[in-house]
């Protein structure tokens, strides 16, 4: 079944989804702006290696924690309160890093705004995926990872503008505009449907569905309430039933192997490992601006791509690119001359590396954890598997410094390729194709065991 997406219903769930998308925003910006802040914050508080490590991933240990119990919590209150609690928390970690007097409480914001960016990784495709006709869910969903790519060039380019004056309490506030502003905007908003009739608030999941629908909404109702009559009740034990496994290996693979093939690496240490080239550090930060454009602009790319040819391939493709970008990649460091033109081929390397990570990786994972897991658990198994996320991440993003000084770059560039060949062999045997087709009847495949990893992507 194909909802029509034309008219007022078609406008309204573009402009649900634009303003949701904004959690991705936030989740970017503060993710990102750390690495032009750092170059500064080392300066004001004189930190040591270890000590800058804590702060650089202080918010992926919030970010764990918050994706640990965001889950059950959106589960609870519903998306829409879920969303205005994470621009709160957004809104108080921002501020803190703002004005912290500190190392200590500078840390204390990072790990507060890493809980809102645990928070905003889940509710936000969750939230769209909820409300989106499946006509165009794979497009709306994604867009959420689309405003991810543009929070990180946007903290690029605050960094660049404030590099001057060396104003990171600058940097690290900024974010409190757009947490404003989400929480401005969804305060406005409609609760997701099927999270309103799972509480038995037919009436109002019943009247979402026709401001965000232009056709007739009965039949999707009607696989709602079949779905939710077909719980088991049992909540987060259905996450350990043997009919969910195919979809929690899913999941978390796609989590860790989204994470280590190194894209944080790149993001959060483009500046440092460009340095080490003949780049000088203010070439350096252009070059990342010049990545964070790139990633947009794939990322557009997968969305416009994503319900056409469907999510399988993108994860192949892209999977396939980035591997032969990190052997290129590794090439370089391994046997370019420094002083040769080597800093802006080890660009145009990283460049593809992320090229082919926005197609992929990037967007479809957070489009796939948001439909292939049942409503009754949807919050609580994307919190599991996001926590997956972060955890990896943090690893990376620890472990990227020791790898360099230990192995080398050229070594280490390798490393992630070799990772980003067993994420490609992981994908063609166990991910599914879930173009087209409703949460209901992806569920319903699910309890069904008639083939969540089939390949298909028939109209429902």
């Amino acid at each position: 079944m194909r909802a029509a997406i034309r008219g007022d219903g078609g406008r309204f769930v573009y402009i649900v989804s634009a303003l949701a998308a904004l959690n991705g925003l936030l989740f970017g910006f503060d993710t990102g702006i750390i690495s032009g802040a750092i170059l500064f914050i080392d300066t004001a508080f004189e930190l040591s290696p270890l000590v800058e490590g804590i702060v650089v991933s202080g918010a992926m240990v919030g970010a764990a924690a918050g994706a640990a119990v965001g889950g059950q919590l959106s589960d609870r209150i519903g998306r829409k309160r879920f969303i205005l609690l994470s621009a709160g928390v957004f809104f108080l970690g921002s501020f803190l890093m703002a004005v912290a007097p500190t190392v200590e409480v500078l840390v204390a914001g990072r790990m507060i705004d890493g809980i809102a960016i645990g928070f905003a990784s889940i509710v936000g495709p969750l939230y769209i995926s909820e409300i989106a006709p499946p006509a165009v869910r794979g497009g709306l969903t994604s867009l959420n990872q689309l405003m991810v790519t543009v929070g990180i060039l946007s903290s690029y380019f605050v960094n660049y503008a404030f590099s001057g004056s060396g104003s990171w309490r600058i940097m690290l506030g900024a974010g409190m505009v757009p947490a404003l502003v989400l929480a401005a905007g969804m305060s406005r908003m409609p609760e997701s449907p099927r999270w309103l009739y799972e509480r038995g608030r037919t009436d109002e999941a019943r009247a979402v569905l026709r401001r965000t629908r232009d056709g007739d909404i009965e039949s999707e109702l009607s696989e709602i309430e079949a779905t939710v009559e077909a719980q088991s009740g049992n909540g987060v034990r259905d996450l350990l039933s043997p009919w969910m496994r195919p979809a929690l290996i899913v999941g978390l693979g796609l989590a860790v192997f989204q994470q280590v093939t190194g894209i944080n690496a790149v993001m959060y240490y483009a500046p440092t490992i460009l340095e080490s080239t003949a780049l000088g550090s203010s070439q350096s930060i252009l070059a990342s601006v010049a990545i964070g454009t790139v990633n947009v602009v794939m990322t557009v790319v997968a969305i416009l791509l994503v319900d056409r040819v469907g999510r399988r391939p993108l994860l192949l493709v892209g999977t396939g690119g980035m591997i032969g970008s990190l052997t290129v990649a590794g090439l370089v460091f391994q046997f370019a001359d420094p002083t040769g033109g080597m800093g802006w081929l080890a660009t145009l390397t990283l460049v593809s590396f992320v090229a082919f990570f926005a197609i992929g990786l990037g967007p479809v994972f957070w489009l796939l954890i948001s439909e292939i897991y049942p409503l009754a658990v949807r919050g609580s198994a994307m919190g599991l598997v996001t926590v997956a996320n972060w955890l990896a991440n943090l690893v990376v993003a620890l472990s990227f410094p020791v790898l360099l000084d230990g192995i080398g770059t050229p070594m280490t560039f390798w490393l992630f390729g070799a990772c980003s060949l067993v994420a490609l062999l992981f994908t063609y045997r166990v991910v599914p194709e879930t173009n087209g087709r409703t949460l209901e009847a992806i569920e319903a495949d699910l309890r069904g065991a008639t083939g969540l990893g089939s390949d298909a992507s028939e109209d429902d």
